[in-house]
Protein backbone atom coordinates (compact mmCIF):
# COMPACT_ATOMS: atom_id res chain seq x y z
CA UNK A 1 0.00 0.00 0.00
CA UNK A 2 2.86 2.39 0.86
CA UNK A 3 5.63 2.69 -1.72
CA UNK A 4 9.23 2.07 -0.64
CA UNK A 5 10.61 5.49 -1.52
CA UNK A 6 7.76 7.18 0.36
CA UNK A 7 8.38 5.02 3.45
CA UNK A 8 12.12 5.71 3.37
CA UNK A 9 11.55 9.45 2.99
CA UNK A 10 9.24 9.64 6.02
CA UNK A 11 11.58 7.44 8.08
CA UNK A 12 14.47 9.79 7.36
CA UNK A 13 12.34 12.80 8.29
CA UNK A 14 11.30 11.08 11.52
CA UNK A 15 14.96 10.56 12.53
CA UNK A 16 15.82 14.18 11.81
CA UNK A 17 12.81 15.38 13.78
CA UNK A 18 13.71 13.13 16.71
CA UNK A 19 17.25 14.49 17.12
CA UNK A 20 16.28 18.12 16.56
CA UNK A 21 13.42 18.01 19.08
CA UNK A 22 15.49 16.02 21.58
CA UNK A 23 18.33 18.55 21.57
CA UNK A 24 16.13 21.63 21.71
CA UNK A 25 13.71 20.29 24.31
CA UNK A 26 16.58 18.74 26.34
CA UNK A 27 18.52 22.01 26.52
CA UNK A 28 15.45 23.94 27.56
CA UNK A 29 14.59 21.40 30.24
CA UNK A 30 18.21 21.27 31.51
CA UNK A 31 18.31 25.07 31.74
CA UNK A 32 15.21 25.06 33.92
CA UNK A 33 16.40 22.14 36.09
CA UNK A 34 19.78 23.73 36.86
CA UNK A 35 18.03 25.96 39.38
CA UNK A 36 17.02 22.90 41.40
CA UNK A 37 19.62 20.21 40.61
CA UNK A 38 23.31 19.86 39.89
CA UNK A 39 24.15 20.85 36.25
CA UNK A 40 25.18 17.29 35.35
CA UNK A 41 22.02 15.83 36.81
CA UNK A 42 19.96 18.57 35.16
CA UNK A 43 21.58 17.81 31.80
CA UNK A 44 20.78 14.11 32.11
CA UNK A 45 17.21 14.78 33.14
CA UNK A 46 16.82 17.40 30.38
CA UNK A 47 18.05 14.93 27.73
CA UNK A 48 15.59 12.37 29.03
CA UNK A 49 12.72 14.84 28.87
CA UNK A 50 13.75 15.89 25.34
CA UNK A 51 13.78 12.27 24.16
CA UNK A 52 10.36 11.63 25.70
CA UNK A 53 8.95 14.66 23.89
CA UNK A 54 10.61 13.89 20.54
CA UNK A 55 9.71 10.20 20.44
CA UNK A 56 5.91 10.62 19.85
CA UNK A 57 6.54 13.31 17.23
CA UNK A 58 9.00 11.11 15.36
CA UNK A 59 6.64 8.17 15.56
CA UNK A 60 3.80 10.17 14.05
CA UNK A 61 6.04 11.34 11.20
CA UNK A 62 7.26 7.79 10.53
CA UNK A 63 3.77 6.27 10.37
CA UNK A 64 2.13 9.26 8.71
CA UNK A 65 1.67 7.47 5.33
CA UNK A 66 -0.45 4.86 7.11
CA UNK A 67 -2.29 7.47 9.16
CA UNK A 68 -2.98 9.41 5.98
CA UNK A 69 -4.73 6.43 4.42
CA UNK A 70 -6.80 5.97 7.58
CA UNK A 71 -7.82 9.63 7.44
CA UNK A 72 -8.81 9.22 3.80
CA UNK A 73 -11.09 6.30 4.64
CA UNK A 74 -12.30 7.71 7.96
CA UNK A 75 -15.96 8.34 6.84
CA UNK A 76 -16.32 4.77 5.62
CA UNK A 77 -14.59 3.37 8.71
CA UNK A 78 -16.83 5.32 11.08
CA UNK A 79 -19.97 4.39 9.12
CA UNK A 80 -19.13 0.69 9.07
CA UNK A 81 -18.13 0.69 12.76
CA UNK A 82 -21.34 2.51 13.71
CA UNK A 83 -23.53 0.05 11.82
CA UNK A 84 -21.78 -3.02 13.24
CA UNK A 85 -21.71 -1.68 16.80
CA UNK A 86 -25.31 -0.53 16.61
CA UNK A 87 -26.51 -3.89 15.33
CA UNK A 88 -24.57 -5.73 18.06
CA UNK A 89 -26.11 -3.54 20.76
CA UNK A 90 -29.54 -3.99 19.17
CA UNK A 91 -29.23 -7.78 19.18
CA UNK A 92 -28.14 -7.83 22.82
CA UNK A 93 -31.03 -5.78 24.18
CA UNK A 94 -33.98 -6.53 21.88
CA UNK A 95 -35.86 -9.47 20.43
CA UNK A 96 -35.98 -10.63 16.84
CA UNK A 97 -39.28 -8.86 16.16
CA UNK A 98 -37.91 -5.54 17.37
CA UNK A 99 -34.79 -5.95 15.27
CA UNK A 100 -36.83 -6.65 12.16
CA UNK A 101 -39.04 -3.63 12.86
CA UNK A 102 -36.00 -1.36 13.23
CA UNK A 103 -34.49 -2.65 9.97
CA UNK A 104 -37.78 -2.07 8.14
CA UNK A 105 -38.06 1.46 9.55
CA UNK A 106 -34.54 2.25 8.34
CA UNK A 107 -35.23 0.79 4.88
CA UNK A 108 -38.62 2.43 4.26
CA UNK A 109 -37.25 5.95 3.50
CA UNK A 110 -35.20 4.54 0.61
CA UNK A 111 -38.45 3.72 -1.19
CA UNK A 112 -38.90 7.40 -2.01
CA UNK A 113 -36.88 8.59 -5.04
CA UNK A 114 -35.95 11.91 -3.44
CA UNK A 115 -34.32 10.15 -0.48
CA UNK A 116 -32.37 7.85 -2.77
CA UNK A 117 -31.15 10.78 -4.86
CA UNK A 118 -29.94 12.68 -1.81
CA UNK A 119 -28.12 9.62 -0.49
CA UNK A 120 -26.49 9.05 -3.87
CA UNK A 121 -25.34 12.68 -4.03
CA UNK A 122 -23.48 12.26 -0.73
CA UNK A 123 -22.12 8.90 -1.86
CA UNK A 124 -20.77 10.41 -5.10
CA UNK A 125 -18.98 13.10 -3.11
CA UNK A 126 -17.17 10.42 -1.10
CA UNK A 127 -16.43 8.37 -4.22
CA UNK A 128 -15.09 11.39 -6.09
CA UNK A 129 -12.62 12.15 -3.30
CA UNK A 130 -11.16 8.63 -3.57
CA UNK A 131 -11.10 8.71 -7.37
CA UNK A 132 -9.28 12.05 -7.35
CA UNK A 133 -6.63 10.72 -4.96
CA UNK A 134 -6.11 7.68 -7.17
CA UNK A 135 -5.90 9.88 -10.23
CA UNK A 136 -3.41 12.27 -8.60
CA UNK A 137 -1.21 9.40 -7.47
CA UNK A 138 -0.86 8.30 -11.10
CA UNK A 139 0.38 11.51 -12.69
CA UNK A 140 0.69 14.29 -10.08
CA UNK A 141 3.65 13.84 -7.73
CA UNK A 142 5.11 17.01 -6.24
CA UNK A 143 8.27 15.39 -4.80
CA UNK A 144 9.67 12.06 -3.63
CA UNK A 145 7.35 12.13 -0.63
CA UNK A 146 4.30 11.92 -2.91
CA UNK A 147 2.84 15.23 -1.77
CA UNK A 148 -0.49 15.04 -3.54
CA UNK A 149 -3.04 17.86 -3.57
CA UNK A 150 -4.83 17.97 -0.24
CA UNK A 151 -8.58 17.42 -0.68
CA UNK A 152 -10.44 19.73 1.68
CA UNK A 153 -14.13 19.06 1.18
CA UNK A 154 -16.73 18.20 -1.44
CA UNK A 155 -20.37 19.10 -1.89
CA UNK A 156 -23.03 17.97 -4.38
CA UNK A 157 -24.29 20.21 -7.17
CA UNK A 158 -27.17 19.98 -9.63
CA UNK A 159 -25.02 18.26 -12.24
CA UNK A 160 -22.37 16.52 -10.14
CA UNK A 161 -19.95 17.55 -7.41
CA UNK A 162 -17.58 20.37 -6.53
CA UNK A 163 -14.34 19.45 -4.78
CA UNK A 164 -11.98 21.97 -3.16
CA UNK A 165 -8.23 21.25 -3.28
CA UNK A 166 -5.17 22.71 -1.61
CA UNK A 167 -2.15 22.44 -3.86
CA UNK A 168 1.12 21.44 -2.17
CA UNK A 169 4.47 23.12 -2.99
CA UNK A 170 5.64 22.12 -6.46
CA UNK A 171 2.12 21.99 -7.94
CA UNK A 172 0.08 24.55 -9.86
CA UNK A 173 -3.38 24.75 -11.38
CA UNK A 174 -1.83 24.21 -14.84
CA UNK A 175 -0.88 20.68 -13.75
CA UNK A 176 -4.59 19.93 -13.39
CA UNK A 177 -5.71 21.80 -16.51
CA UNK A 178 -3.48 19.64 -18.69
CA UNK A 179 -5.07 16.47 -17.28
CA UNK A 180 -8.78 17.28 -17.28
CA UNK A 181 -9.75 14.43 -19.60
CA UNK A 182 -7.84 11.92 -17.49
CA UNK A 183 -9.44 13.26 -14.31
CA UNK A 184 -12.91 12.99 -15.90
CA UNK A 185 -12.22 9.38 -16.91
CA UNK A 186 -10.92 8.53 -13.43
CA UNK A 187 -14.01 10.05 -11.77
CA UNK A 188 -16.42 8.28 -14.16
CA UNK A 189 -17.79 11.69 -15.16
CA UNK A 190 -18.80 13.43 -18.37
CA UNK A 191 -16.40 16.34 -18.05
CA UNK A 192 -14.32 18.17 -15.45
CA UNK A 193 -13.39 21.83 -15.11
CA UNK A 194 -10.97 23.51 -12.71
CA UNK A 195 -10.96 27.08 -11.47
CA UNK A 196 -9.50 29.17 -8.69
CA UNK A 197 -11.51 29.16 -5.48
CA UNK A 198 -9.76 32.22 -4.02
CA UNK A 199 -8.78 35.54 -5.57
CA UNK A 200 -5.84 35.99 -3.19
CA UNK A 201 -4.48 32.43 -2.91
CA UNK A 202 -3.65 30.40 -6.03
CA UNK A 203 -3.14 27.23 -3.97
CA UNK A 204 -6.89 26.95 -3.30
CA UNK A 205 -8.66 25.59 -6.39
CA UNK A 206 -12.04 24.00 -7.10
CA UNK A 207 -12.75 21.06 -9.39
CA UNK A 208 -16.27 20.91 -10.86
CA UNK A 209 -17.29 17.38 -11.84
CA UNK A 210 -20.21 17.16 -14.30
CA UNK A 211 -22.04 13.84 -14.54
CA UNK A 212 -25.06 15.01 -16.52
CA UNK A 213 -26.15 17.85 -18.77
CA UNK A 214 -28.59 20.14 -17.00
CA UNK A 215 -29.93 21.52 -20.30
CA UNK A 216 -31.38 18.16 -21.32
CA UNK A 217 -33.65 17.97 -18.30
CA UNK A 218 -37.24 19.18 -18.17
CA UNK A 219 -37.74 22.54 -16.53
CA UNK A 220 -41.12 23.04 -14.90
CA UNK A 221 -42.39 26.54 -15.62
CA UNK A 222 -44.67 28.27 -13.10
CA UNK A 223 -46.51 29.97 -15.98
CA UNK A 224 -48.53 26.83 -16.67
CA UNK A 225 -50.23 27.21 -13.29
CA UNK A 226 -51.80 30.45 -14.50
CA UNK A 227 -53.87 28.58 -17.11
CA UNK A 228 -57.19 27.58 -15.52
CA UNK A 229 -58.54 25.30 -18.25
CA UNK A 230 -59.83 24.97 -21.78
CA UNK A 231 -62.77 27.32 -21.14
CA UNK A 232 -60.48 30.32 -20.98
CA UNK A 233 -61.05 32.67 -23.90
CA UNK A 234 -58.87 35.44 -25.14
CA UNK A 235 -60.77 38.71 -25.41
CA UNK A 236 -59.52 40.80 -28.28
CA UNK A 237 -60.84 44.27 -29.09
CA UNK A 238 -63.11 44.42 -32.18
CA UNK A 239 -62.72 47.36 -34.56
CA UNK A 240 -66.11 48.82 -35.53
CA UNK A 241 -66.20 51.40 -38.30
CA UNK A 242 -69.08 53.83 -37.94
CA UNK A 243 -69.36 55.93 -41.12
CA UNK A 244 -72.53 57.75 -40.15
CA UNK A 245 -74.75 59.58 -42.68
CA UNK A 246 -71.81 61.22 -44.44
CA UNK A 247 -70.15 57.95 -45.41
CA UNK A 248 -69.84 56.54 -48.91
CA UNK A 249 -72.77 54.39 -49.98
CA UNK A 250 -71.96 52.49 -53.15
CA UNK A 251 -75.61 51.57 -53.64
CA UNK A 252 -76.29 55.16 -54.71
CA UNK A 253 -74.03 54.79 -57.75
CA UNK A 254 -75.95 53.20 -60.64
CA UNK A 255 -74.69 51.77 -63.89
CA UNK A 256 -76.41 54.53 -65.87
CA UNK A 257 -74.46 57.23 -64.11
CA UNK A 258 -71.17 55.69 -65.22
CA UNK A 259 -70.17 56.74 -68.76
CA UNK A 260 -67.12 55.82 -70.72
CA UNK A 261 -64.98 58.75 -71.74
CA UNK A 262 -63.29 58.26 -75.11
CA UNK A 263 -59.60 58.37 -74.95
CA UNK A 264 -57.43 59.70 -77.73
CA UNK A 265 -54.26 57.92 -78.61
CA UNK A 266 -51.20 60.13 -78.61
CA UNK A 267 -48.73 59.36 -81.45
CA UNK A 268 -45.76 61.49 -82.48
CA UNK A 269 -46.89 64.29 -80.18
CA UNK A 270 -50.45 64.51 -81.71
CA UNK A 271 -53.78 62.84 -81.01
CA UNK A 272 -55.86 60.79 -83.45
CA UNK A 273 -57.64 63.92 -84.75
CA UNK A 274 -54.34 65.68 -85.48
CA UNK A 275 -54.47 68.14 -82.59
CA UNK A 276 -51.83 68.56 -79.92
CA UNK A 277 -52.78 67.19 -76.58
CA UNK A 278 -53.78 69.73 -73.98
CA UNK A 279 -51.29 70.12 -71.17
CA UNK A 280 -52.33 68.48 -68.02
CA UNK A 281 -53.09 70.72 -65.14
CA UNK A 282 -52.44 69.42 -61.68
CA UNK A 283 -54.62 70.63 -58.93
CA UNK A 284 -52.50 71.92 -56.10
CA UNK A 285 -54.14 72.64 -52.80
CA UNK A 286 -52.19 74.66 -50.31
CA UNK A 287 -53.63 74.76 -46.85
CA UNK A 288 -54.05 78.35 -45.77
CA UNK A 289 -52.85 79.32 -42.40
CA UNK A 290 -55.04 81.28 -40.06
CA UNK A 291 -55.01 84.92 -41.07
CA UNK A 292 -52.86 84.30 -44.18
CA UNK A 293 -53.76 85.26 -47.76
CA UNK A 294 -55.29 82.60 -50.02
CA UNK A 295 -52.84 82.22 -52.94
CA UNK A 296 -54.51 79.29 -54.66
CA UNK A 297 -55.72 81.59 -57.47
CA UNK A 298 -52.16 82.50 -58.43
CA UNK A 299 -51.08 78.90 -58.97
CA UNK A 300 -51.68 77.59 -62.50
Amino acid sequence: MIEDHVSRSYTRNAKIAFWVISVVAGLLAATVLTDYWHPIIALILGGTCGALVALPVAAVIAIWPVLRVIVWWLPEILTAAGLVYGFVVLTQHTTLAVRLAVIVMLAVPFVFPQVRRNVMKVAWCVISRHRLRTCFAEFIIGNNRASLPFILWARPTLIGESVWLWLRPGLAMSDLENRLEQIAAACWADKVTVERASQSNSALVRINISRRDALTGRVVSPLTDEINGTNDTINQPTLVLDTGNDGLDLDDVTEASVTDTPKNTIKNGRTDNGNKPAPSRAAVTVPAARGAEDISDYID
